[in-house]
């Protein structure tokens, strides 16, 4: 069907409500000002002057309240300036309902009350019959005006929430576009140190980084991802760092209710890369990792043993970036806790919840 063939049809359906209402209201103030007028047709038929006067307010009324609206919508914002919206919109309406209401009475007086004509009406007479008509247009231009101010009031705050949304979004992307350049940078980094250590080494270890590198894909246009695939994740990437350090690096995970449970994907990868980056690991001073779960939280901590200088590499993305996106996707943030001994980070563990 044709574009104008819906637009005719709405058009048309517009129409019939807007006379179906103001059928209603002149027929039920016909009913109100001469109930008995209703019980016969002879008391029908001398009401049908009234009736029409009636129409023709009502409709010339609501009509005008519509242009009215219609007319400061395009011009004058509620949101931006409410005052200036709501003076000239009252004061436009009350000027036009004033002047059709004149002219309404004016006609209706002239058609049904004989000898009546331009020259001889009261025309005080006529302003006086104008106020009832006022004091309905008063009613009407007071639904209008809300009706409009709540209305623009919702878009703009769904237009609001919108453009919130798309920025949390956008943050949020942005945030997960730094992981994957930084986990490959660091990961190249080893493996060029590796390369003059020893060429096996070199070669287990890009084979086991093709493995995981293949979960990041995996998982870099995801919000959460279960705990259990993190886990496993983790894991992985430990096995990875222990072809590196050997006996220099020790961990153990003690995790066991992970069904149900998620959190930002390579969060523990940040959190155990900043633990081998910035701690000594050697044979004599291994480096030991626990990895372990309380009820509504995941604990990843380690012995604290700093490096004298920091690596040049460090891009300060880590504990930042997980405490970000912490913060845009709930209203739980991680916990980092830093004694004598050791260094602790809590990840508060997300759940989804069903629609």
């Amino acid at each position: 069907m044709s574009k104008s063939f819906y637009s005719s049809a709405t058009i048309f359906n517009s129409a019939k409500r807007f006379f179906l209402l103001n059928f209603g209201i002149s027929t039920m103030l016909m009913l109100i000002f001469c109930p008995s007028c209703f019980l016969s047709l002879e008391g029908i038929s001398s009401i049908i002057p009234d009736w029409i006067f009636s129409f023709l307010m009502s409709a010339s009324l609501s009509m005008g309240g519509f242009k009215v609206e219609e007319y400061f919508d395009k011009r004058i914002s509620w949101i931006e300036k409410p005052v200036k919206r709501l003076v000239l919109t009252a004061a436009a309406y009350m000027v036009y309902s004033f002047i059709v209401s004149f002219i309404l009475v004016l006609g209706y007086v002239l058609v049904t009350v004989d000898g009546v004509n331009l020259i001889n009406v009261q025309y005080t007479r006529i302003l006086e019959n104008t106020l009832m008509p006022i004091s309905v247009a008063l009613m009407i231009i007071t639904i209008f005006i809300s009706r409009s101010w709540l209305y623009e009031w919702r878009s703009a705050a769904i237009e609001a929430e919108q453009l919130k949304s798309e920025k949390l979004a956008s943050q949020y992307q942005s945030l997960k576009d730094q992981l994957n350049p930084h986990f490959l940078f660091n990961s190249l980094n080893v493996l060029s140190n590796l390369v003059y250590e020893s060429a096996d080494k070199s070669a287990e270890f890009i084979q086991q980084l093709s493995k995981i590198y293949r979960y990041v894909l995996d998982v870099q246009n995801r919000e959460l991802v279960g705990l259990e695939k993190e886990v496993v994740f983790a894991e992985n990437y430990l096995s990875l760092q222990k072809i590196r350090f050997e006996q220099s690096l020790e961990y153990f995970i003690e995790v066991n209710q992970m069904k149900g449970f998620n959190i930002p994907p390579l969060s523990l990868q940040l959190l155990l890369e900043n633990a081998i980056k910035h701690n000594i690991a050697s044979m004599e001073k291994p480096l030991k990792i626990f990895i372990q779960q309380t009820p509504d939280s995941l604990i990843v901590r380690n012995n604290l043993q700093p490096k004298l200088t920091k690596e040049v590499a460090d891009s300060g993305i880590g504990l930042e970036n997980i405490e970000k996106r912490y913060a845009l996707l709930s209203d739980k943030s991680p916990k980092i806790t830093k004694t004598g001994t050791e260094f602790i980070v809590e990840l508060p563990l997300l759940k989804l919840e069903k629609l």
